[in-house]
């Protein structure tokens, strides 16, 4: 029997519609994937499910009886927990006490020793070293999902909604997570599953779900549908060359390091970036690809000589390399990237507010500089005047890219350019940053992806243990040489 329904349901916000007559049943036992461009509505389901909103229309079935929920702890009291792709923690807390949150055990007295306790059996279900008495704050983004993860877990959930929960984690990590889903599906439980990645929806999913503009498009059952498939239903045509045709760089370098350490995290790092060129690098979660990135831009304490186009720079902040040209696109867009409750004029223009007033920001230059990124850059709003965490995660990545941009930066580095975007917004990013290289401009794209990062650079670095372990170029492009230099494997395989 279906534990959890809609029916019918549609949903708006004032006079526009965003859910048109979903219908969508989750069984026990059953992975049901809900995939879609971003903006196409699944966030929206997952909240009506959650109990975080009312559909305007239509109904929730719960246990095949209609129910409404009035909040997310009302639904959650009836087994029903949501894993947002936006996490739920408090910062200053320790991951036992988030882990706890609202359910503590011992009353007025907390019953610490056993929180911890609890906690570091579901640790250790999920095969992480996490202490649970670490901070939250001290975690980096896969250990912070990680939590998230065993939190959910805690609540013996009958329904578990989980919002792109793979896409920060590492390799062996999203195989524990795996062998969870598995572990549930055998308990009977009933699992959402919202993901980009459609090789991962092919493989867990019992059932597929495709959403187009607020509408259900394709249902399926496992085997049904080809990842193709799946991409052509979500944005409503064919994919035909998906990664654009890579350029030809200029001999001449743009970024020269030489010697480049971080304390701890990257150690005497030698690199080049010629002009035009798209420079991968790739290497495992905890590599030191992020802390290099930032070392050469000032948002860490770095020693080593950094030149640009040939003279030696020193850039001990962002602002020292904004002045010589360099721009940072930050892998994480809601903390570090934008602020979220702020509109979408302040964020563009917030990276460079010198050019458009000392004393009073000039309101006419910002809207039109805003006008100018959306049409450059199809970021789509219903309203300009709306705040940043209103747009869809892909339309947020593209204002993000456009405030990265307005400085007019010669050299960009952008650390994981699509993390949590649809596949047609992967597109249009692509095709964004080869037509920066195109312009002349230097970029470095740091990925997690191996087929993006082969799919668009022109040449690949790789990193271990915060050194370049290597280079790939041309043919030996291939994920098989570089897991092999990331892990530190030497040899052809088998």
């Amino acid at each position: 029997m279906t534990v959890l329904a809609l029916h019918g349901v549609s949903k708006s916000f004032g006079p526009i519609e965003v859910l048109h007559d979903v219908d969508l049943a989750l069984d026990p036992g059953q992975v049901h994937a809900l995939i879609g461009e971003n903006g196409a509505g699944k966030s929206t389901i997952m909240k009506i499910l959650g109990g975080f909103l009312d559909p305007t229309e239509g109904q929730i079935l719960l246990d095949g009886k209609p129910v409404r929920f009035s909040s997310g702890p009302e639904a959650e009291a009836q087994g029903i927990v949501v894993i947002h792709q936006e996490f739920n923690l408090a910062a200053d807390l320790s991951v036992a006490a988030n882990v706890f949150l609202g359910r503590e055990p011992g009353g007025l007295r907390l019953d610490h020793k056993a929180m911890r306790r609890d906690t570091a059996a579901l640790l250790a279900r999920l095969d992480t070293r996490i202490s649970p008495d670490t901070l939250i704050r001290d975690l980096s983004v896969p250990d912070r999902q990680m939590v998230e993860i065993a939190k959910a877990l805690s609540r013996n959930a009958r329904v578990l909604i989980m919002d792109e929960p793979s896409a920060v984690l590492t390799h062996r990590e999203v195989g524990t997570l795996y062998d969870q889903i598995d572990r549930l599906r055998a308990d009977g439980v009933a699992i959402l599953y919202c993901s980009h990645r459609l090789d991962e929806v092919a493989h867990l999913a019992d059932r597929i779900t495709v959403l187009r503009d607020g509408r259900v498009v394709r249902q399926a059952m496992r085997g049904e549908m080809t990842e193709d498939d799946m991409a052509a239903a979500m944005v409503g045509r064919e994919l035909q060359d998906f990664y654009p045709p890579k350029g030809r760089p200029s001999p001449d370098p743009a970024l020269d390091l030489q010697g480049l350490s971080v304390p701890g995290r990257v150690h005497d790092v030698s690199l080049t970036l010629h002009r035009g060129e798209v420079l991968g690098i790739a290497g495992l979660v905890g590599s030191g690809r992020t802390e290099l990135a930032e070392g050469i831009v000032g948002l860490r304490s770095a020693t080593g000589e950094i030149r640009v186009n040939g003279q030696k720079v020193a850039i001990r902040n962002l602002r020292d390399a904004f002045d010589s040209g360099l721009a940072y696109l930050t892998e994480d867009r809601k903390e570090a990237g934008l602020l979220l409750d702020k509109g979408l004029t302040q964020n563009l223009t917030l990276a460079d507010l010198p050019r458009f007033g000392l004393w009073r920001l000039d309101q006419r230059a910002e809207t039109e500089a805003l006008a100018h990124a959306t049409q450059e850059f199809d970021i789509r709003a219903p309203d300009p005047a709306m705040i940043a965490g209103k747009l869809s995660g892909g339309n947020q990545q593209k204002l993000l890219l456009a405030k990265t941009m307005l400085p007019d930066p010669q050299i960009i580095i952008i650390d994981e350019p699509t993390r949590g975007i649809d596949v047609g917004t992967k597109q249009q990013i692509y095709a964004f940053i080869r037509r920066l290289a195109d312009e002349g401009r230097s970029l470095i794209v740091i990925s997690s992806e191996m087929a993006e990062v082969i799919g668009l650079a022109d040449r690949v670095l790789v990193m271990r243990e915060g050194r370049i372990a290597g280079e790939v170029t041309g043919k030996d492009m291939t994920e098989d040489k570089i897991v092999r230099l990331a892990m530190g494997v030497s040899g052809e395989a088998a």
